[in-house]
């Protein structure tokens, strides 16, 4: 009975990917691709099943980060793959956590984390000029938080980042209607969108929703919002802010009534992104925050409490059950106090989470003459400079990672 106590225990401690994976991150916020894709390489290699999908997610996104985009892409497919046999949880795999803890299962993913996937694929392929791809990850992002929301019955509500980005891609292709209703759900969603609203203000006059554009420009009054020129192209730059939150333990009642504490994970912000400035030629916009994933995160960890209370419940029966089994075994008080012991010694929650995730999406927009650009990004101090080329009537995306 000890021996398979401590089988659980030493595996309990080995699932610790957090702690494992701390180069990795010390590694990529410094910008230090190669490294943080070595090491990553080396937790691949070791097979964990517990973190498998924890060291894709990480991968798929420093290769995003790197601007390796089609790399990107197929790790994050396989990524979601995994993510989707994993929801189907084996009855072991409870059992397991149950009898040890949570992190004795494999990691499934939040629910904000699994839409995130699809959201950096459409990144991924705007960034490659595949728009008709780059719809279809928005399409299921909205999708998948619409089942969530009307089968599930979860508080959730659509990324505004989603919105957006679907907004700017429809645009490209000039299929104005769509692009007029995704910009204007994001605007639902993010209602400080400020200058990021002139694409709104633009379509809803060429599309012929005369009342809703004097809303719109009743409402936003300084925003110049006038039909691009024959040789005029938009930019978008996209700049991944932050750090993601981490999970930390967090001590709950698991019923109102009830006197004993039971360990759940909660959120805790790291930091507090700066404002980006993004300067093009000789005009400079302040980015705009147009999702705070930080937020959405607290969100669906928060309507997740509650089952896990009710897990972490069922698994205090259970090993109340298995101590006593112990002491009626050995006809020793002793001995069901110290499996009891034992047994909660690893009773800790599991703090593994996405952590290469940015804590917001920031949006700065321009209107430019075709041709080579400059794109000047000041964050934090950190100056970033990157080279595009505008084509008339189209809208290119530029995407930056930024961490501290």
């Amino acid at each position: 009975m000890l021996v398979l106590l401590g089988a659980l225990l030493l595996q309990g401690c080995a699932a610790d990917y957090v702690a494992r994976t701390y180069g990795v991150r010390q590694a990529y916020e410094a910008e230090d691709y190669p490294r943080a894709l070595e090491e990553l390489g080396d937790l691949e290699k070791q097979g964990s099943r517990q973190d498998a999908l924890l060291v894709l997610l990480d991968k798929g996104m420093v290769l995003h980060a790197a601007g390796r985009w089609q790399e990107s892409l197929r790790v994050l497919a396989e990524a979601d793959r995994l993510s989707q046999e994993l929801d189907a949880v084996s009855i072991s795999e409870e059992a397991g956590a149950l009898l040890s803890n949570e992190r004795q299962r494999a990691y499934r993913g939040e629910d904000f984390e699994k839409l995130m996937i699809s959201v950096l694929q459409a990144l991924n392929y705007a960034e490659l000029g595949q728009d008709d791809e780059a719809l279809v990850e928005v399409r299921r992002v909205n999708e998948r938080l619409e089942k969530m929301v009307v089968d599930e019955k979860k508080p959730y509500e659509q990324l505004a980042i989603a919105r957006y980005l679907g907004g700017i891609l429809y645009e490209d292709q000039r299929e104005w209607d769509s692009a007029f209703i995704d910009y204007a759900k994001a605007l639902e969603l993010q209602p400080g969108l400020g200058p990021l609203s002139e694409p709104l203000l633009r379509l809803a006059k060429k599309t012929g929703r005369d009342q809703v554009y004097e809303e719109l420009r009743r409402r936003f009054p300084d925003v110049p919002h006038e039909p691009l020129g024959p040789n005029e192209g938009q930019l978008v730059v996209v700049i991944e802010a932050g750090l993601s939150p981490e999970k930390v333990s967090h001590s709950r009642h698991y019923r109102p009534d009830a006197t004993e504490l039971i360990e759940v994970p909660s959120y805790r912000d790291r930091g507090y992104p700066p404002r980006a400035q993004v300067r093009v030629g000789e005009r400079t916009e302040g980015a705009v925050m147009v999702t705070s994933l930080a937020q959405v995160a607290k969100i669906h960890l928060d309507d997740r409490v509650g089952r896990m209370l009710a897990r972490q419940l069922a698994s205090a029966v259970v090993k109340a059950g298995v101590a006593a089994g112990a002491g009626a075994i050995t006809k020793s008080e002793e001995v069901a106090y110290l499996t009891f012991l034992l047994l909660n010694v690893a009773n800790a929650p599991d703090l593994r989470s996405w952590l290469a995730l940015p804590a917001e999406f920031q949006l700065a927009r321009f209107r430019l003459p075709a041709g080579q650009h400059t794109v000047q990004v000041e964050y934090g101090g950190q100056p970033l400079a990157r080279e595009v080329e505008v084509k008339p009537g189209r809208v290119k995306v530029v995407v930056l990672r930024r961490y501290r």
